[in-house]
């Protein structure tokens, strides 16, 4: 959530920097309903004091006059705290669906102010008609998406073959990549408390791609992101604890609710992929360069792989809804002809903290503040399988792996 002492102090610029980000959040229903709360609780307030006081006087007997007056101050306090009740349910509601505020240099619009801030490595060139990974498929056998639809329905995968070596060998280099550069590996449950989720700020705004089970009141996790941030939800910090540095794998789940064309197919985007994940709570001073760390962590698993892929810092309205500021890691994907993001890296800044309740001292006696929290993709592995697959095809159809990742296969089974 956002600090709403901010919005109350410098209000036009609050709506402006929301507004820039999703220019149909109602900001205005926002104000209003705070000030309608705020008035609504000083009444009562007032109210509660004058039934207090005339409490106090009751020890020795009431006038007729006062008793009536007790008696309608009792109704109207009634009347007020429902009404108050429900607004302030109207504005968590609301509140809980704004975005965070963008960092000052993060551009304006879309998708198409997106800038590339770094590039690696050339576009693979080929001397063959070259294949798309659905295409490779036919003669590897790699993914069986007919059994998978049996199992669990359209947009899932079962992999097959060397696939299966690959997707582990892949996460034994990024976890062994991650834990080089200081993100301590855990291993978290796929199930979350849907508060988990609120914490997180996937929900209520993105309640149609998760999968719930409302009986248990879980989630499915729609990315490590969720279980990391409740790990120090409700705790109090030390500052020379931070940064404190984790780093996830596990299975995503997400509906991907809306339709997509041809060619989001095959393993573009499917409603269960395996992901490994970069979290960082660390001191608000900190933030900016602690993105800039956990992008060049990222970014060394493709430089390992020999990958060509493009950083972008991403414009406000392609940011993430609980991010300030974004990089997509986008890798090239010759059969696609494009880039496809395989790591998104925000910081959040304190607004999942204020949500998840993660705050700090500097020492025992000083005031709590709330941390700042980060999370990169290191990295999403149905794309990163791709795009192995389409880099390094060979003219017979077989695939070619990089050294590092196939003496890792080597030593699997």
């Amino acid at each position: 959530m956002i600090d709403l002492a901010l919005l109350r102090e410098n209000r036009e610029k609050i709506r402006n920097l929301i507004l820039k980000k999703e220019p149909s959040f109602d900001i205005d229903k926002l104000i209003i309903l705070d000030e309608q709360v705020r008035d609504l609780r000083a009444a009562v307030e007032v109210l509660r004091k004058q039934r207090n006081d005339i409490s106090k006087k009751a020890s020795g007997g009431l006038s007729e006059e006062l008793r009536h007056h007790s008696i309608e101050v009792s109704k109207e306090l009634k009347i007020k705290e429902k009404l108050l009740e429900e607004l302030e349910v109207d504005f968590k509601n609301l509140a809980l669906t704004c975005p965070n505020l963008l960092k000052e240099e993060v551009q304006d619009g879309g998708k198409e102010n997106n800038k590339a801030v770094k590039v690696f490595n050339v576009k693979p060139s080929f001397n063959f008609e070259f294949k798309n990974h659905m295409e490779l498929n036919k003669t590897l056998g790699w993914f069986d998406f007919d059994s998978a639809a049996k199992i669990a329905g359209s947009n899932f995968v079962l992999y097959k073959k060397d696939s299966v070596k690959i997707i582990y060998a892949l996460t034994q280099l990024m976890l062994k990549n991650n834990a080089k550069y200081g993100f301590e590996p855990v291993l978290p449950p796929y199930l979350a408390k849907t508060k988990s989720l609120v914490n997180s700020s996937n929900l209520p705004k993105f309640a149609e791609d998760v999968y719930s089970l409302p009986a248990d009141d879980l989630c499915l996790i729609p990315t490590a992101e969720v279980s990391l941030t409740n790990i120090h939800a409700d705790s109090i910090l030390h500052a020379a604890d931070l940064p404190i540095r984790y780093t996830a794998w596990t299975s995503c789940f997400r509906r991907e609710a809306g339709g997509y064309g041809a060619t989001e197919r095959g393993l573009i985007r499917i409603h269960e992929f395996e992901k490994v994940e970069l979290y960082s709570i660390c001191h608000p001073n900190n933030s900016d360069k602690e993105l800039e760390y956990m992008v060049e962590c990222a970014e060394n698993i493709l430089q390992l792989l020999g990958l060509h892929y493009q950083i972008s810092l991403l414009a406000a309205q392609d940011c993430s809804f609980a991010s300030a500021k974004t990089y997509d890691i986008e890798v090239w994907l010759p059969g696609q002809n494009r880039y496809y993001e395989v790591s998104s890296a925000s910081n959040c800044t304190d607004f999942q903290a204020r949500r998840a309740g993660m705050r700090f001292k500097e020492s025992a006696t000083s005031k709590t503040e709330l941390v700042h929290t980060l999370n990169t993709s290191s990295l999403a592995l149905p794309r990163l399988m791709i795009a192995l697959m389409e880099t390094y095809q060979q003219p017979d159809g077989s695939i070619k792996l990089p050294l590092v990742l196939q003496e890792i296969c080597d030593n699997l089974w």
